[in-house]
């Protein structure tokens, strides 16, 4: 009964929602390459409608692991990281 639902696609919507909720609540980039996993379920779900639960799953696994990868591809580069001070700016 609860496995039917994976098959619709609003169920992925929401799993996408609730999911980029819980990434603003508790930050640090984990669940936000699940939602975009969910989210990107969506055109699967509609494209293979009598798929079944356990490749439903193993597709949404494998797409938030690719999400997640390109996200800390993304951040990593946009981070300058730690600076180092050569000169003071109170020093004359």
């Amino acid at each position: 009964m609860l496995m039917d639902y994976l098959t619709l696609w609003w169920v992925w919507v929401s799993i996408a929602l609730i999911l980029g909720l819980i990434e603003i609540l508790l930050p640090g980039n984990i669940f936000l390459g699940f939602a975009l996993g969910a989210l990107a379920m969506v055109p699967v779900v509609l494209l293979l409608p009598g798929a079944s639960t356990s490749l439903l799953v193993a597709i949404f696994a494998g797409l938030s692991l690719l999400c997640w990868i390109i996200l800390r591809a993304v951040f990593r580069r946009q981070s300058s990281g730690a600076r180092i001070v050569t000169h003071d700016i109170n020093e004359g």
